[in-house]
């Protein structure tokens, strides 16, 4: 449909902030123009698409954690394949990763690089985080004047050279740059050191990579985190939390005044340790996918409101990558790409606790949205952007990786019965076809 035209989508169960509820959601020029009930007269030569009785009518998510690798390793994944994957599973935003890419987004040029791999290519819309790394400290401003949402760091070895960690005393010196222009520092949080002493050959044993990044390193970063935020404040984000035992200090450091947020993934949320058989590399992630307890403490602090939003961390890699050392955890590339399964995936085991559809939109696209400044996204209300998802919540299926379509057709969820279905994804008012040219936008904060 074209954006220009009156629309009206007409459903018995749309998700509108906490509710669900009958609603008509009119669009026009892509965005929504009113929202009126069901029974009220429709105007005139509008194009009126009516859901099915078994779909709801949701806001489209929004994932703020994507490495799309393009430009410089695009045989990794890349925008066109990393954007049809995110409309698939309902996802009509994403913002990518500064690092896997080559360049890496540490300066204004290098974020002019990436954008002009990505001009025409995405199906949703694509917004960037920068990078901030020793020696783009002093610079950040630049790159946020620029438009990026916020920079990421990490502590430890990123695993790729070019984006080097910072140490606890750039970290501050970071956030305090940060702080003066009220931006955003999101941290990959694992303490070094204490990785290094727990450090042991895992080889094909899934045990012991896990003994080898503990609970212990995502503490003792987070606690480095939280002290640097509170001395500058800054506002600070954790990146893909695993330990359920960094939990207690984050609830106290907000309620001290800290400005912390934190997010988790689906594999964190659906996964367990002890179900990770030997050599199943596909399953590697670091920080690591943790035990079947962890992950209950995990969904009370999504329900407690401890942990605010739920994203991939889409990271995805070649086979020979993903495979190396055939089986063996040392040797493996560290990473899950979930990006086209997130919200079946969460929705499965949500509504398994008793969650509401709401509250899962409320984790995977209004909080990741508010969380990094996206006015007009998340959430389906007057005035915003008519990015909407037709999902079928009941809808039975098993996940086939080879259909999936990211580049590489690798996740561990192969085989697996999930509820719910995406039906159709619409970007501003226009539903999305895969076999048409792209539409997405590159955005900007």
């Amino acid at each position: 449909m074209r954006a220009d035209r009156s629309v009206v989508l007409l459903a018995e169960r749309v998700v509108i902030g906490a509710d669900v509820v009958p609603a008509a959601v009119h669009v026009r020029n892509g965005a929504i123009e009113a929202i009126t009930a069901p029974s009220q007269p429709l105007p005139d030569g509008a194009e009126v698409i009516r859901l099915a009785d078994d779909e709801v009518l949701m806001p489209g998510c929004v994932d703020t954690h994507v490495h799309v690798n393009e430009p410089g390793r695009t045989e990794w994944e890349g925008f066109a394949t990393a954007t049809r994957a995110a409309a698939a599973g309902g996802v009509t935003t994403i913002l990518d990763m500064p690092l896997n890419s080559v360049p890496v987004t540490t300066s204004v040029a290098a974020l002019e690089v990436k954008r002009a791999a990505a001009t025409g290519q995405c199906a949703v819309d694509v917004g960037f985080w920068g990078g901030a790394v020793p020696d783009s400290l002093g610079r950040l401003r630049e790159l946020a004047d620029a438009g990026v949402f916020g920079f990421k760091c990490f502590l430890l070895d990123s695993g790729i050279p070019e984006f080097p960690p910072l140490s606890s005393a750039q970290l501050r010196q970071a956030m305090s740059e940060i702080a003066e222009f009220d931006g955003i520092l999101i941290v990959h949080a694992e303490d070094p050191g204490v990785i290094a002493q727990s450090a042991r050959v895992a080889h094909g044993h899934y045990m012991d990579f896990l003994a080898g990044r503990p609970d212990a390193a995502e503490t003792a970063a987070i606690d480095t985190v939280i002290a640097a935020a509170r001395e500058t404040g800054c506002r600070a984000h954790i990146v893909h939390l695993s330990s359920a035992a960094a939990l207690p200090a984050v609830a106290a450091a907000r309620a001290s005044g800290v400005r912390l947020t934190v997010e988790t993934c689906p594999h964190y949320l659906t996964l367990a340790a002890e179900d990770i058989a030997d050599g199943h590399t596909e399953v590697k992630a670091c920080p690591p996918v943790r035990g079947r307890d962890n992950a209950e403490r995990l969904w009370q602090a999504l329900a407690d409101g401890v942990i605010d939003m739920i994203v991939s961390d889409h990271s995805p890699s070649t086979p020979e990558l993903k495979f190396a050392g055939d089986g063996d955890f040392d040797a493996a590339w560290g990473g899950i790409a979930s990006l086209e399964l997130g919200l079946s995936l969460i929705w499965t085991e949500a509504r398994r606790r008793g969650h509401s559809l709401a509250r899962v939109a409320s984790w995977m696209a209004s909080t990741p949205a508010r969380v990094v400044g996206m006015p007009g996204k998340g959430t389906v209300a007057v005035g915003n952007s008519a990015d909407l998802v037709v999902f079928a919540p009941d809808e039975l299926r098993l996940i086939d990786n080879p259909a999936l379509h990211q580049r590489h057709p690798i996740s561990p969820y192969h085989g697996r019965a999930v509820r719910g279905a995406v039906r159709q994804t619409f970007l501003r008012g226009q539903r999305i076809d895969l076999a048409q040219p792209a539409r997405g936008v590159l955005i900007s904060a």
